[in-house]
């Protein structure tokens, strides 16, 4: 996201990070922690299961438990055909640095049941919450039957956890026909309240994107913000800071999380996630920081950031991180209707172009070097096209990829966050689909908050340009406040990029229906978000057909 200069940062002193933890961040190397020393000592950067020593410490008696521990509720996310991660947090006290729990390990039974009664358990076992996960609970549950429905939940002490609804992706190699799915980005919490995802709750679908900006580094005041609590409602001073540290981060998690439209859009539905840049600081770039602060601090803040994000999402083992590095990219199927390549534009990109903002492109901005996704990601990404045989092939990512121009008339800026500012690295993708011969491309798009539905086109200055592709942007649950359904630069956008299909400024999320012959994108908006109960309504629906890509009105 471009800064909004009437942001608030930290007010008074910057938070520190751990004395061990600043030690270490002095033999930090461009991207990896380059010696143990210091860093193997702070657990809250160890990596795998804690060590033994750590493993061996005493466990918390479950008894001992005299409040409710699952106060942040229960999400799922990356369904397998065999398998799903199920995720929960033990809170007692989720406003409190530890969570309300001594630095003990806590089993935690967890169970899987055809019903929502629990009638029909099919799977159950125990998984341990440490204190050096902050009492976390990621549980790749297997043995599954493929495309069925499942419903979750936990048990600690003499607590049961609300529960969760999931799904299993369908078999491998299995024709399915048909997959409806969210897809939403964008929640500041001190800008509105979280009325989409109570809709989105309520809503028949298989699978919720989120495509980044689940939290927000902005210092959050005791009133909430936009929200106007009454004093009181938040402790005083808590998250009026900026978020640097990795308490810092928890959190904000936690403020996030004691939502109870998010608790119930995680309950409803399976969650792929992906973050954004606000999940550690706007708009940084690889390790550079948007702020002047030595690179060794910065790799520090993003280590912190990045191990929170693990924490507190419903993320699978493999992207655990490893000091200031998380390997978020990821690929899954939904038979062979679609293949998902889930992005990260964030960690491995060139630094923004010209100083980042709008700006008019040039010879910096255009460099062929320049990278959105790191050349090994870009690799992978093509490579997967080549092998895949589903029939939409679906890049679910953060930041706009079609062109953007602010003008009807030359010379035009355009965004060095987004793809535009990238295009060689743009070219390189689309030229890689063309390659693998993808006829039926979607990328899902966040971070602007704004609906966007655009035609890619091979050539984006060339109107009358053949069209590849189709862009779904979806706005954001909050972020930016109310909104407008026509914004004051509707009419020179929609003049100056032919290829935009549509444009709204409210907020809300996308519903996305892929069948084998077409897609169809709703785009659902509610009229106002600083105070609670808004209606939801689908501003607008497309269809893109298969093997003819394009969006035409429903």
């Amino acid at each position: 996201m471009t800064q909004d200069p009437q942001d608030p940062t930290t007010s008074g002193a910057r938070p520190s990070h751990a004395p061990e933890l600043r030690a270490a961040a002095r033999h930090i190397g461009r991207r990896r922690f380059l010696t143990a020393t210091g860093a193997a000592a702070a657990l809250a950067f160890a990596v795998g299961v804690p060590g033994a020593g750590t493993a061996a410490a005493a466990e918390l008696d479950g008894a001992r438990l005299t409040d409710d521990p699952f106060t942040l509720g229960v999400a799922s996310g990356d369904p397998h055909p065999d398998s799903v991660l199920l995720w929960t947090r033990l809170a007692p006290v989720p406003y409190q640095a530890d969570g309300g729990l001594p630095a003990r390990r806590v089993t935690v039974e967890w169970e899987i049941a055809l019903d929502a009664r629990f009638r029909s358990v099919v799977r159950r076992g125990k998984a341990t919450a440490h204190p050096e996960f902050h009492h976390t609970v990621h549980v790749e549950a297997g043995g599954l039957a493929p495309g069925r429905v499942y419903h979750y939940r936990f048990r600690a002490g003499r607590f049961t956890s609300p529960a969760g609804r999931t799904r299993t992706a369908p078999a491998a190699r299995s024709r399915a026909a048909g997959l409806t799915f969210g897809v939403v980005s964008c929640q500041r919490y001190d800008q509105g309240y979280y009325t989409a995802y109570r809709h989105l709750a309520q809503e028949d679908l298989d699978v919720v994107f989120h495509l980044g900006d689940y939290l927000y580094e902005y210092a959050v005041n005791d009133a909430a913000g936009s929200r106007a609590y009454p004093a009181g409602t938040l402790p005083s001073g808590l998250f009026n800071r900026e978020t640097v540290t990795l308490e810092d981060y928890r959190l904000r998690y936690a403020l996030y999380k004691s939502d109870p439209d998010l608790r119930a859009a995680h309950a409803a539905h399976p969650f792929v996630v992906t973050w954004d840049d606000h999940e550690t600081e706007n708009n940084y770039a690889d390790d550079t920081p948007e702020n002047s602060v030595p690179p060794e601090e910065f790799l520090l803040r993003r280590a912190a950031a990045y191990r929170a994000y693990w924490e507190n999402m419903p993320l699978r083992r493999p992207q655990l991180p490893e000091g200031p590095d998380l390997k978020l990219y990821r690929r899954l199927h939904w038979g062979r209707l679609a293949q998902f390549d889930v992005l990260d534009t964030r960690q491995y990109r060139s630094n923004q172009a010209y100083g980042d903002g709008w700006q008019y492109p040039g010879a910096e901005s255009e460099d062929p070097s320049r990278t959105l996704t790191g050349a090994a990601q870009e690799r992978w990404l093509t490579d997967g096209w080549r092998r895949s045989d589903a029939v939409w092939n679906v890049v679910p990512q953060q930041v706009t990829f079609s062109q953007r121009l602010d003008r009807t008339t030359p010379p035009a800026k355009v965004s060095m966050d987004s793809w535009d500012g990238y295009p060689a690295s743009r070219q390189r993708v689309l030229a890689g689909a063309q390659a693998a011969g993808v006829e039926n491309l979607m990328v899902l798009t966040g971070d602007v908050h704004v609906h966007y539905g655009f035609d890619i086109k091979r050539d984006f200055s060339d109107p009358g340009s053949k069209t590849v592709g189709t862009e779904i942007v979806t706005t954001s649950i909050t972020s930016g406040g109310n909104g407008s359904a026509k914004p004051a630069n509707w009419d020179t956008m929609t003049a100056a990029n032919p290829h935009m299909r549509f444009y709204n400024g409210l907020r809300g999320y996308t519903t996305v229906t892929l069948g084998r012959e077409q897609a169809r994108a709703d785009f659902k908006t509610v009229s106002h978000v600083t105070t609670q109960g808004a209606p939801l309504t689908t501003a607008a629906s497309f269809v893109t057909e298969a093997g003819d890509p394009g969006l035409k009105p429903a």
